[in-house]
């Protein structure tokens, strides 16, 4: 496995390079990255389409700079300042716990008052070309992909905070065991809470910005799919712990002409250090499972993009809005409940039955997407706004 992104460099290509970045965040952030590229074509499309209209506001130009303005650019700058030089001075404890220097007091006073002279002077210049104009309201056309900038900052923000809340609702004993490490590290992230979260703060936001509901549903759908899958890459390159349960049968003759690993994996070098020592191997991450176990997020991962490329394929033959997306929690519910037989994760007792946070979540996924696509082709016959 590779914890790092230097660890999987060195695999590949055979140098060894110190990066401050882990494989799962590195993969994370391809995540977000290719739901933005999906999204963003998709509102463009129907646009282009005139399924989603401009909207015009009124915005104040050469605005003269307050204090605050001055402030805040002062203060952003000078805590970059302050961690970024500490980077440069004390590169290795950087890249053995990036997550623990950057929330850390660890920084430099000089690296500040750099940051916060760069930050005044900055805004110094802004206030020169700004001397001497009139303040002035004109008119602005904001065109619906141009929110994608706020949406992928809310879906940053509110899907990571989910995925936090309903891992450490999920696994409490780990939370009261050490609170910092279940809160601030990268592992230990639960997709279904942060999609739920996320999904709240967009929709919020797009209403008010005049985005229908639907339309925005549809446009995020295929995106939403293949994120998931780049994020599984993400779980499984760096042994997150995310994966099955021990797996010790012989791998069917269907499957003979795949690698081994592909079947069962003991997950060596996982970023978590859960299983036994490795021989011969020293550093921070040198242990294996004891067993080895079905790779689920491999699997989850083939399937999920798979399913986003097909959902991609056919976006344009659904003639109904709202349907793409039904179709897409319908094809995620399903590979998540059916994957969920042979993962590892903790599982409730309901009437006497063993059933966990992702079978239940997912579950209703397919419920809410049978019902959905039902609904709007209901609504499709009295309301034309859902016709594509």
């Amino acid at each position: 496995m590779y914890p790092t992104l230097s660890d999987l460099l060195l695999d590949l290509f055979g140098f060894n390079f110190p990066l401050p970045i882990q494989t799962f965040g590195f993969f994370m952030a391809l995540s977000f990255a290719a739901a933005y590229w999906f999204t963003n074509h998709e509102l463009i499309r129907k646009e282009q389409g005139g399924k989603l209209m401009t909207q015009t506001k009124l915005v104040t130009i050469n605005k003269p700079l307050e204090v605050s303005d001055y402030l805040l650019n002062v203060g952003i700058y000078a805590a970059i300042g302050f961690k970024l030089l500490e980077m440069f001075l004390d590169y290795n404890a950087l890249v053995q716990n990036p997550q623990l220097f950057i929330l850390s007091s660890k920084g430099n006073i000089l690296g500040a008052f750099i940051g916060a002279a760069y930050g005044y002077y900055e805004k110094q210049r802004e206030a020169q070309k700004l001397k001497g104009k009139t303040p002035t309201q004109v008119t602005q056309t904001v065109h619906a992909h141009e929110h994608m900038g706020n949406i992928l900052g809310l879906a940053a923000v509110g899907g990571v905070l989910g995925a936090k809340l309903f891992h450490n609702l999920e696994n409490l004993d780990e939370f009261f065991a050490n609170p910092i490490e279940a809160l601030f590290s990268f592992s230990g992230l639960t997709f279904y809470g942060g999609l739920i979260v996320a999904a709240v703060l967009i929709l919020r936001y797009t209403s008010k910005n005049g985005i229908a509901w639907y339309h925005m549903v549809d446009a995020a759908a295929v995106g939403l799919m293949m994120a998931y899958g780049i994020g599984r890459v993400g779980c499984h390159l760096s042994g997150d712990g995310d994966w099955g349960i021990v797996n010790t049968m012989a791998k069917p003759s269907l499957i003979a002409f795949m690698p081994d690993w592909f079947w069962s994996f003991q997950y060596p070098h996982n970023v978590i250090n859960e299983g036994i020592p490795m021989p011969n191997c020293s550093g921070n991450h040198c242990f294996m499972l004891s067993n080895p176990v079905f790779p689920t997020p491999l699997y989850e991962a083939i399937i999920s993009i798979i399913v986003a490329l097909v959902l991609w394929s056919v976006r344009k033959q659904f003639k109904i809005a709202g349907q793409l997306f039904f179709t897409y929690l319908i094809c995620n519910g399903l590979e998540r409940f059916l994957i969920e037989k042979i993962r590892v994760n903790n599982a409730y007792q309901i009437f006497g039955y063993h059933v966990t946070q992702a079978e239940i979540i997912s579950f209703s996924l397919v419920i809410t997407g049978i019902i959905g696509l039902w609904w709007t082709y209901k609504k499709s016959q009295t309301n034309s706004a859902f016709i594509l």
